[in-house]
């Protein structure tokens, strides 16, 4: 289902991926980017705090100590959550980044100082993730859509704008317990 990176064309990016901790980071790095846009809900953890994506955490470290910058953009309402991934990733955030439009896009670019072309936004959502990064002139790769509680607008069009979670997929409980408040 997914594209493996063309033997012809080590260069060429996928443009879907299972979950982030699937992108190959040497990929990346042939293929010219050095910053990386991250959507947090629902591609890092899911929304409802149930699941982390597995490996993610690793897989940020692992492309930190390679020297890519990073950024989150989150639409999540609930601004302590988007402070308390932050501050856990050790990552700039801007939360609510009314995504697809591309003033957060662009404000996560210019503080990574990088052209848009070296910058790849991971995320979830078709029309959110995909469609901003288009619209700043971003690469992009979709990864599938953790395990949630369906909002009204994915009972009616999730499947045309998200990718669902594959079954034989491992998930990682998210457990922990959080205090959210003290980061409001």
């Amino acid at each position: 289902m997914f594209p493996k990176l063309p033997q012809d064309n080590p260069h060429k990016l996928p443009q879907r991926a299972y979950t982030v901790a699937s992108i190959k980071i040497d990929w990346l790095k042939k293929s010219g980017i050095k910053g990386i846009i991250l959507d947090l809900d629902n591609t890092i953890v899911s929304e409802d705090d149930r699941y982390l994506s597995p490996w993610a955490e690793d897989w940020i470290a692992k492309a930190k100590l390679a020297g890519f910058k990073f950024f989150i953009l989150s639409n999540g309402k609930r601004h302590y959550r988007v402070k308390f991934w932050s501050h856990r990733l050790d990552i700039q955030a801007i939360s609510p980044a009314k995504k697809p439009f591309p003033g957060a896009f662009r404000q996560a670019i210019y503080s990574m100082r990088l052209p848009a072309k070296q910058v790849v936004v991971i995320g979830d959502s078709l029309h959110t993730d995909v469609v901003g990064s288009w619209l700043c002139g971003c690469y992009c790769i979709q990864v599938s859509t953790l395990p949630h509680p369906p909002r009204w607008w994915e009972k009616i069009a999730g499947k045309w704008v998200q990718i669902p979670y594959p079954n034989e997929e491992k998930l990682w409980d998210f457990d922990v317990p959080v205090d959210y408040e003290t980061f409001s």
